[in-house]
Formats: structure tokens, C-alpha cells, sequence
């Protein structure tokens, strides 16, 4: 049998090494068509992009729009149309929303009877046409594109010549200080040079004609009332101003809150009123921040409608014998929209206020009311037109008991203006001058001299500037100094 096998495993043996073989060379051929796959590392994953961050554009309640009026208005009763234009560029966020220039529209809503006692009061001192009391409302913003944008205001009572109250330059430099006597020569000096230059501009302006003519109304005792062009109002937002949305990559928001650099001056208005009658040492006080403020490298530091908080530092009320008042106030904080508050150091650098109020501000930010060098010589004036009058005149056509024309006329003028003059050139009397000029010249004394003096008032919305000096501690700054004096 094994014989047999054998000879089996003989007979089939090149028929298995033939097929091994044809096995072979198709899988060799199957080997080589086959595509070859190389295996790659993975990508790394893409830097993601910073998502945009929507940044709601609203001016809020109780935020001011400044106006000032393009025409003059008559106040004769209501639905008298009003128009002016926007003074100060309105900030949302860091975006401009409402542009200096714009065209303000509105009306006189009201026209309020003089009181009884006021006209009384106001007829004994020769004048029949007291003021009456007004309300003004803007209710539409004219946009640059000729887009309407109503609005809704609560306006307070214009002002008819504002100012920018500046501070004095220091003139301390290094050790070469100056006295108390000549810091005060060289305000008084200051002070006459900006009134002259204040009067130039006057007589120079294209509207000095209607000055002259306001003026000339003014001293009649019937007179139109008018609020004159360039009146200013603070129209404060009633209604919250939606202006949509504006996107910010979070790279342009980084710096919100950093330090605000040393000399830098933040634009504002004050939240409330601010008055040395009510205020004391550490009353707080507020302004809120109406100008965005940038770094050097373009970056948002402060947005508008940051909150500044700070203190008075030094208030003394007006009082008798026309003491004026006095007031200083500091600012400690300011705090961003999102919270993040930072510490300063901050002076009064500038304020607008009424010309009228009379004001100065020291080189550290006191304000205080000042008076007119010019009283000195008004009240001695009508002194000597009283004294003038109560002497008579010989040679007068009524003999001694008569007046000199021109000196009647001076005395009529000192006590009751226009109609006092008219009063005097048709008396002709001594004593009749006498008791015009005599109240003229006791009128001049007692407001000049005896009456209760005036306070420091800054009232709400006042527009101000904030400037910021360097946080570091005194001595710090003093040694700095001195190195540099060194080098």
C-alpha cells in the first residue's frame, strides 16, 4: 500500500508545484495593482476667530442734548416755533450718534402770567415789562442724511451768553516761585485783559448791531421779550434713543478700564447741581462722562456714560457785606458702563457757565464768584450825580430851586433809567433830582457793597472738564522733580 502511495504522490507531484506556482504569480499581480495608502498625521485644528460682540447703541434717560438757538425768538405766547442747533457731538458707547451741527426743531409750550407781587416790585423800579417765565420743547433731530428723528425733552430755561470757564495756568516753575502779591497782580491783570478782549469781541461781532438794539430795549421801561440768537439749552432725553447696535471684536474691548494717562482730560456733565449755599466738606457729587477717551494706540480706556465720582473739598457760602462764595471739588473714581472701576486723581480744568455768573477758576479748580472791578467807579458815580443834583443850579431856568438840565438828566438816569430821565428834563426841581439820584446812588451802594454776596452755582448737565494728574504718591512726584532739576 505504501508502494502503492508513493507512487500516487510521484504522478500528482509536478502537477502541485504547477498550480503553487500560478498561485503565486496572481497574487504577486493582485499585489502590484493594489493602491498604496501612506498615513498622514492630522492637521492641527484652525485658530478659531474672536466672535464680534454686539454693543448696544442707546442714549439713555436723562442724557443732555445741548441746543443753541439759530434765530432770535419772540416769547409772546405758545406754539411759537423754535429752532436751533446741536453745540456737542452726543456719544453712545464710543460711536458718535448724534453730530454737532445737527438741526434741532420745537416750540414754546408755555408762556406763564407775571405775578402780582414780581410786576409790583419791578414797576417801582421804572420797569413795566417784567420778564415772564417760559417753557421751550424740542421734540425733533434733523440727521445730516435729512433723517427725522423724534425725540422727547424736558428743556429748562436758556441761557443767553455762556462762557468757557477755564483755569488759570500755574506759574510756579521749578524754584522760582511767585508771591501771593504778584500771583494776585497778574489775575487782576488777567481778568482785565479778558474782559476788554470779551468787549472787542462785542463791538466787533456781525450781531453788534442787535446787541446795541437789545440793549437800547432793555433800558425802556416797555419792552418785547426775546430770547436772542445763540441762546443755550440743555435738552435732557426724556424717552431712551435707540441708535441699533454696533460690533466690537473683543481685542477692541481689552483696554476698557486700564489707566487713564497722566495730563489727559475727560469730557462730562455734572449729574446734579453743585452750589457752595448747600454744599459742605465731602458732600459726594457725580458727572458722567460724555467724550469716549482713547490710548495712545487708539484703544477704548473709557466709554460715554462712565460715571465719575468724587467730592467737595472746600465750600463756603456767600454772605453778608457781598462775601462771595467759594468751591472746591476733586474727583476719586470713575466707573465704566460694565462696572469696572479704576482710581484717579481728578481737578475741574473748565466749565461753561453764564457770563453772568461772574466766575472764575484757580489754577488748582477752586471756582469762585468775583466781582466787577467797575463797581468802584459806578458807585462813585452816582454818589457824585446825587450830590450834583441835590446842589442846584443858579443859572438853571427855575433859579436855585432848579436843576441843570444834564445833571437832572444823570440823576434821572441813576434811579429809574429812560423814564427817569424823561421825568427829570420835564420837572425841572432840585428836590425832585435830588430823590432820584439819592436812590440811584443808595441802589449802587447797597448791591454792590452791603448786599448779600453770591454763591458758586453749577447747575445740572453743566458741561466740564475733568483733568487727570498722576496717581502716584507725593512724594514719588517731588523726588521726581528734584531729579530732574538735578539733570
Amino acid at each position: 500500500m505504501n508502494r502503492s502511495f508513493a507512487k500516487t504522490s510521484r504522478r500528482f507531484a509536478p502537477c502541485a508545484a504547477l498550480l503553487v506556482l500560478c498561485s503565486s504569480i496572481s497574487w504577486a499581480q493582485a499585489t502590484s495593482e493594489r493602491p498604496h495608502f501612506s498615513i498622514r498625521k492630522p492637521d492641527p485644528p484652525a485658530q478659531e476667530t474672536p466672535t464680534p460682540q454686539p454693543i448696544p447703541l442707546i442714549i439713555s434717560r436723562d442724557t443732555p442734548i445741548r441746543v443753541a438757538l439759530t434765530r432770535r425768538v419772540r416769547i409772546a405766547r405758545e406754539g411759537v416755533p423754535v429752532s436751533g442747533t446741536v453745540v456737542d457731538t452726543v456719544y453712545a458707547f464710543d460711536q458718535a450718534v448724534i453730530p454737532a451741527g445737527a438741526v434741532v426743531r420745537g416750540r414754546v409750550t408755555r408762556v406763564a402770567p407775571v405775578p402780582k407781587l414780581r410786576r409790583a416790585l419791578a414797576m417801582a423800579n421804572a420797569d413795566f415789562s417784567p420778564t415772564h417765565e417760559y417753557t421751550v420743547n424740542f421734540d425733533t433731530i434733523v440727521l445730516s442724511d435729512g433723517t427725522l428723528l423724534p425725540i422727547s425733552t424736558a428743556v429748562l430755561p436758556g441761557t443767553g451768553q455762556v462762557i468757557h470757564l477755564a483755569s488759570a495756568a500755574s506759574s510756579d516753575t521749578g524754584t522760582n516761585k511767585q508771591s501771593q502779591a504778584g500771583k494776585l497782580a497778574a489775575r487782576q491783570t488777567q481778568e482785565i485783559r479778558d474782559r476788554f478782549h470779551r468787549v472787542l469781541a462785542q463791538i466787533k461781532s456781525p450781531d453788534r448791531w442787535n446787541w446795541a438794539k437789545d440793549y437800547l430795549l432793555s433800558q425802556s421801561p416797555y419792552r418785547r421779550q426775546y430770547l436772542p440768537k445763540g441762546t443755550r439749552f440743555n435738552a435732557d432725553i426724556l424717552v431712551p434713543l435707540d441708535f441699533g447696535s454696533a460690533t466690537r471684536r473683543p481685542d477692541q474691548l481689552g483696554s476698557i478700564g486700564t489707566e487713564i494717562a497722566a495730563d489727559s482730560t475727560l469730557h462730562a456733565r455734572l449729574g446734579a447741581e453743585v452750589s457752595s449755599a448747600t454744599a459742605h466738606r465731602d458732600s459726594p457729587i457725580e458727572a458722567i462722562v460724555t467724550e469716549p477717551v482713547f490710548n495712545a494706540n487708539h484703544e477704548l480706556v473709557i466709554a460715554a456714560d462712565s460715571r465719575l465720582l468724587g467730592k467737595v473739598t472746600h465750600a463756603r457760602a456767600a454772605g453778608k457785606l457781598h462775601h462771595n462764595g467759594e468751591l472746591r471739588v476733586v474727583f476719586e473714581k470713575v466707573v465704566t458702563p460694565e462696572g469696572i472701576a479704576q482710581a484717579v486723581q481728578g481737578t475741574l480744568k473748565g466749565a461753561d457757565v453764564s457770563r453772568d455768573a461772574n466766575m472764575k477758576m484757580d489754577e488748582e479748580g477752586g471756582t469762585r464768584v468775583t466781582d466787577n472791578k467797575s463797581r468802584y467807579l459806578t458807585t462813585g458815580l452816582s454818589v457824585l450825580i446825587a450830590v450834583a443834583a441835590g446842589r442846584g443850579d443858579p443859572d438853571a431856568p427855575g433859579g436855585a430851586g432848579s436843576v441843570n438840565p444834564g445833571a437832572g438828566a444823570l440823576a434821572g438816569a441813576s434811579g429809574f433809567k429812560l423814564v427817569g430821565i424823561a421825568l427829570s428834563l420835564t420837572v425841572h426841581s432840585r428836590a425832585f433830582s435830588s430823590v432820584l439820584g439819592g436812590y440811584g446812588a443808595a441802589t449802587s451802594v447797597y448791591t454792590h457793597f452791603l448786599s448779600r454776596g453770591k454763591d458758586v452755582v453749577l447747575p445740572k448737565d453743566t458741561a466740564v472738564e475733568i483733568g487727570i494728574g498722576d496717581r502716584r504718591p507725593a512724594a514719588a512726584v517731588a523726588q521726581r522733580g528734584g531729579s530732574m532739576q538735578r539733570h
